[in-house]
């Protein structure tokens, strides 16, 4: 999340006498009243406030202070809007993809500030009247390592592979940066930690590899779930070491003991990945191409030399480098890709932002990688049935129960996500309420806000809520009296849950309606320990590495929830740090 405070960028406007000239009115009039105003919209997490700043014929300069953003999010969105309306001096500019919300109240809150100042907002928003700013084209670099993609894994291999002493650059063919990381909401398993044994926690990472293989049915490659145990604590002490303050730690389904490390305040714990490593990467000089895609890998002779891209205006442009890393993330966003591979998500929303679609896969594959356990697929059980918006296992995990639409309970919430997801797609509608209580808002930021944004339904008590979920009052309430004596008991007579932590004796109590969305693709290029793509030979392809949801082999035929921050961070940081070393 943002650190405490606003999130606050200047951007100031540096364009020739020429385009002032060519803002002017034809009538030679003034076109703004000079001076400054504001205006305040709602984003994701809260208020936008833009503060505009008006010459008598241009936009001069914008301010936005947006505290609820995420800064990954909302920062990437401000500088981009803004920069697209002053360069323009126009209204009629686009969102930016990945981060439409933020990016529609920055535009609205600068529309009502100009409207503050009696602009002629209607010829703002006319398209004809926009001034069309050049571009320069990308040129061609050579650097040591090209990392292809921003998320948590692409973003770790950097900052290890600049660690190392390397020339790094970073393609990223989306507007902001984080990827699917910027969607996590979870947190980040390790066994054995420093946070663990602060809290009293006993764990040991011989449990944390048996749950991950029982969790991905015993499918999953033994050496990689290994090198992901072992290495997973030391990831989390790093991360922590950047400023993301991992330091409370909850259980997730499938797992034998509280492992998942998340904020303290329960909020979600991609943004903060994202904001710690891209503060990182700015203060290394990191270059980073946004809205830049890779296109092909350069090979010759069996070794990768480099990769074919194209920039923003897509003129291509190639990049020269001794090592490549794929970072491109899974395929859950391209359903033709999905179903090629497992025709029972036919038809299923998903959870991912609109860029996973498999590139980093394909274009591996053209150069001769092998792939493993691709047709294995996740649904995330608890998802918003109309947008796929996904919610938290965490919620689960702090003691929030699923009811069916009989009003009643169905299975242990804990069980591993296919076994969850299956049990609410054989329900009424395929549909099932997340149950949930003050208590539980009071720990865990992102219940906080899926309550605020209006996810769900509320009642001061199991009537009132039963009648806000259009279930039987009298079923609801037993299902919930129920429970509370399971808990009182410390037996889940009905499910054998283990983790039973809300008795639910006090309101308000809330019920969001969920519903299973693709979520994570478990199969991608095969690799070995030291994050080295192989052919189908299981030879190491010279000059190409894979770290994060582009791979397969750690999670098998399931991932449990907060493996992925640990897979995407571990072998992001092998991925870096190995494509660094062999370097000749």
């Amino acid at each position: 999340m943002m650190k405490k405070g606003v999130l606050s960028i200047m951007v100031i406007l540096g364009l020739s006498m020429l385009l002032v000239a060519c803002s002017q009115s034809a009538s030679g009039e003034e076109k703004f009243n000079a001076g400054t105003y504001e205006g305040v919209s709602t984003g994701h997490g809260g208020e936008v406030i833009a503060t505009v700043t008006l010459t008598k014929d241009e936009i001069a300069s914008i301010d936005i202070a947006a505290e609820g953003e995420t800064e990954s999010i909302g920062e990437g969105a401000s500088a981009q809007v803004i920069a697209s309306i002053i360069n323009s001096q126009s209204l009629a500019v686009d969102a930016v993809s990945g981060a439409t919300t933020s990016s529609e109240a920055i535009i609205e809150a600068v529309t009502l500030a100009l409207e503050e100042a009696g602009a002629d907002i209607d010829a703002l928003k006319d398209p004809a009247n926009k001034i069309e700013v050049a571009t320069e084209q990308q040129e061609d670099l050579d650097v040591d390592v090209v990392v292809i993609g921003s998320g948590g894994a692409g973003m770790a291999a950097a900052v290890e592979a600049k660690a190392a002493g390397k020339s790094v650059v970073i393609l990223e063919k989306m507007p902001i940066l984080g990827g699917n990381t910027n969607r996590a909401t979870g947190g980040m398993n390790a066994a054995e930690t420093s946070v663990q044994a602060d809290l009293g926690i006993e764990d040991s990472k011989t449990i944390f590899y048996e749950d991950t293989m029982s969790g991905g049915k015993e499918i999953n490659n033994p050496d990689l779930v290994q090198t992901l145990v072992d290495h997973a604590s030391e990831s989390v002490d790093w991360i922590n070491g950047l400023g993301a303050d991992l330091s409370d730690v909850v259980i997730f389904g499938g797992q034998s003991v509280p492992r998942t490390h998340r904020p303290a305040d329960g909020s979600p714990v991609g943004p903060v990945v994202v904001e710690v490593l891209s503060n990182k990467l700015k203060k290394e000089e990191v270059q980073i191409l946004l809205e830049t895609t890779a296109v092909k890998l350069l090979e010759e002779d069996g070794e990768i030399k480099g990769v074919e891209a194209t920039d923003k205006q897509n003129h291509s442009f190639t990049v020269l480098a001794k090592s490549v890393v794929l970072a491109t993330g899974g395929f859950g966003a391209n359903s033709e890709m999905v179903v090629e591979y497992n025709e029972n998500f036919e038809g299923f929303s998903t959870t991912n932002h609109k860029g996973a679609l498999g590139s980093g896969i394909k274009m591996a594959e053209a150069v001769g990688a092998d792939l493993t356990d691709i047709a294995e697929i996740q649904a995330h059980p608890t998802t918003d049935p109309e947008t796929g918006y996904m919610f938290t296992e965490a919620v689960r995990g702090d003691g929030g129960i699923l009811i069916n639409q009989e009003g009643q309970r169905f299975i242990d919430e804990l069980e591993t996500r296919d076994v969850v997801s299956k049990a609410i797609l054989e329900k009424s509608g395929s549909v099932a309420f997340l149950v949930a209580n003050d208590a539980m808002r009071e720990k865990n930021a992102s219940l906080a806000k899926y309550i605020e944004h209006g996810y769900g339904v509320e009642g001061d008590t199991f009537e009132d809520l039963a009648k806000a979920m259009h279930v039987d009052a009298k079923t609801l309430t037993q299902t919930m009296k129920q429970y509370a004596s399971y808990v009182a008991n410390g037996s889940d007579e009905a499910y054998g849950r283990d983790n039973l932590a809300e008795a639910f004796e006090e309101g308000k109590y809330y019920a969001i309606p969920v519903t299973p969305s693709v979520h994570h693709t478990m199969g991608g290029l095969r690799i070995d320990t030291k994050a080295r793509v192989l052919n189908k030979d299981g030879a190491p392809i010279k000059g190409l590495y894979a770290a994060g949801e582009v791979t397969g082999g750690i999670h098998g035929a399931n991932r449990l929830g907060g493996n992925a921050i640990a897979d995407i961070l571990t072998f992001g940081r092998i991925a870096g740090m190995t494509a660094a070393s062999e370097i000749e």
